[in-house]
């Protein structure tokens, strides 16, 4: 038996009193109110409502190390990344390799794999994988919706995979960046549950009027805190915490920590910060994880104080996993698996004919997904147009990862680049190599070496190139959590020496090919108007 003494954070009772926890079996045995108990503040672990792992670049196990020092106890989580690459394989290495470590991880079925039609990717996610990975894999939700103008057209695809879901009675997760008015009402009676994708709180409006629980993002790349935390006091029920995506790292400084803190310091009430970020979420999915209620699985945290929330201890089924910022998992050994079938570049394949004296460039933006689309005067030079790092317009290629394809060419401004490359084999969703550079030489060089590695982030610049590999499936490493992070740090601060001005570069640019994001992306295949869903073409007269 096992006791826990502490101020007890009751959610249910929305009332704060000193309590005895007795722990049996990983299950709370009871909770007994006393008359006096350490400072300390007990309380619900922390519940991501929707990340991606492999954009931490970590593997499931690694990631649960590293979150875990942050309050974190489990996470809702889309396989979405692995599967455009891996298929049906790749979703079951991350519930494989999430088995190995003591934390509530609960993945998703991807039903839009690929993304679209309009981009290569190395798998297909069928109905009828959705009703497998439902029946013999136990997959706990319908991961993100992407396809939202099927959802409204009532494609035949779309519609059964969401036939499916609800024939085994799981929930349904959106993603309908911008959508409003009636179809928002549309999309939610179609049995879509959430949306993680609001970028105004007026948006955000339309769909919890809907009926839509919404998911308050702040994560690496995209930062919808600010716009939608307001949200809260008047829809306390409907509102969750995510991440989304979270670069190495960012995880290793904080999680959901870091909504609990800022939503209290803007004076949000503490019950309804704790509701977003963890019973909302465990009630809308149906997780196996503890409120702190008898019964319930040993699932918490303890807190110094509820001003600067310092997580003293986190406990998951009874076992501390995590005491005084320092993780208690233990590394575990994992076996990458792959899909690169890629051969080596030359700067000629990169070169663009002047065809036109203007240029549509993707003007991407800090802290958001979403694009503007420009039209600029192209700099053109022995009848070609090139990069023109004065005006901050550079070069951005697509290459086909899976197989020999002509390599797609388009434009973007706010990189900040004065000299080489980078380049990744993370770009949303269909995770082919996407690269942004000054001249084709170096676009080649950063290109090249991430098909050396088979997979990774690195930068080049002449003299100097730096790389984190990652060996599984392109998308993540089996290294220590801490290291990766390290590396990261060392490429993105090599970014920055080569004049890249946004704060998350990597992240940044994994998004400039997701073409279910508005106005302007770049896929495998060409320049995309994610607006009119079509693609479009890169120069004008």
């Amino acid at each position: 038996m096992k006791i826990i003494r502490g101020q007890l954070v009751d959610l249910h009772q929305k009332k704060i009193y000193p309590a005895e926890i007795k722990i049996k079996k990983n299950k709370i045995a009871s909770i007994q109110k006393v008359k006096d108990a350490p400072a300390h503040y007990i309380m619900p672990g922390f519940v991501d409502a929707h990340i991606h792992i492999e954009s931490s670049m970590l593997v499931p196990s690694e990631f649960a190390r590293l979150a875990v020092v942050h309050g974190t106890v489990g996470t809702v989580s889309d396989p979405h990344e692995i599967a455009n690459v891996m298929g049906i394989m790749g979703i079951r290495f991350m519930v494989n390799n999430a088995q190995h470590v003591n934390f509530k991880f609960n993945f998703g079925a991807p039903p839009c794999v690929p993304a679209t039609s309009f981009e290569t990717a190395g798998a297909i996610i069928s109905p009828e994988d959705i009703e497998t990975l439902f029946r013999k894999d136990g997959l706990k939700y319908l991961a993100e919706m992407m396809n939202w103008p099927g959802v409204l057209q009532k494609e035949e695809d779309v519609m059964a995979k969401i036939k499916i879901a609800q024939k085994y009675n799981r929930p349904v997760d959106g993603h309908a960046p911008g959508l409003k008015g009636e179809d928002a009402a549309n999309y939610a009676a179609a049995g879509i549950s959430t949306d993680h994708e609001c970028f105004t709180a007026e948006e955000a409006l339309d769909k919890l009027k809907a009926g839509m629980k919404i998911q308050i993002r702040e994560g690496s790349a995209a930062k919808n805190f600010e716009a939608l935390i307001g949200l809260l006091a008047d829809y306390p029920e409907q509102i969750m915490f995510c991440c989304d995506d979270k670069h190495p790292d960012e995880l290793v400084e904080n999680h959901l920590d870091d909504h609990v803190k800022r939503a209290l310091a803007k004076g949000h009430d503490l019950f309804q910060v704790l509701r977003a970020a963890s019973y909302n979420t465990v009630k809308h999915y149906g997780l196996d994880i503890g409120l702190l209620q008898e019964g319930d699985p040993a699932d918490f945290i303890l807190v110094d104080n509820l001003d600067d929330f310092n997580i003293q201890q986190t406990f998951i089924e009874g076992e501390c996993v995590a005491e005084n910022g320092v993780t208690l998992m233990k590394s575990t050994a994992c076996t990458p698996i792959n899909n690169f079938s890629c051969t080596e570049k030359k700067p000629e394949d990169f070169q663009i004919k002047a065809e036109g004296s203007k240029v549509k460039v993707i003007e991407a933006l800090e802290g958001q997904l979403i694009t503007n689309p420009l039209t600029l005067e192209a700099k053109i030079e022995d009848g070609l147009v090139v990069s023109d790092p004065d005006r901050d317009i550079l070069k951005m290629v697509v290459v086909n990862r899976y197989k020999k394809a002509e390599v797609a060419k388009g434009f973007v401004k706010n990189f900040g680049l004065k000299s080489g490359a980078i380049a990744s084999s993370v770009a949303h969703d269909s995770h082919n190599i996407i690269a942004v550079g000054v001249d084709d030489h170096s676009l080649a060089e950063a290109v090249n070496y991430i098909i050396e590695h088979k997979g990774g982030v690195c930068a080049f610049d002449e003299e100097e190139r730096a790389i984190v590999p990652l060996p599984v499936a392109g998308l993540m490493s089996t290294s220590n959590g801490y290291e990766i992070a390290q590396k990261y740090t060392a490429v993105d601060q090599m970014v920055k020496r080569m004049g890249g001005k946004l704060n998350s570069p990597f992240m940044t640019l994994s998004f400039m090919a997701l073409l279910v994001i508005p106005s302007l992306k770049l896929s495998d295949l060409g320049l995309f108007d994610a607006d009119k869903f079509t693609f479009c073409k890169l120069l004008t007269d």
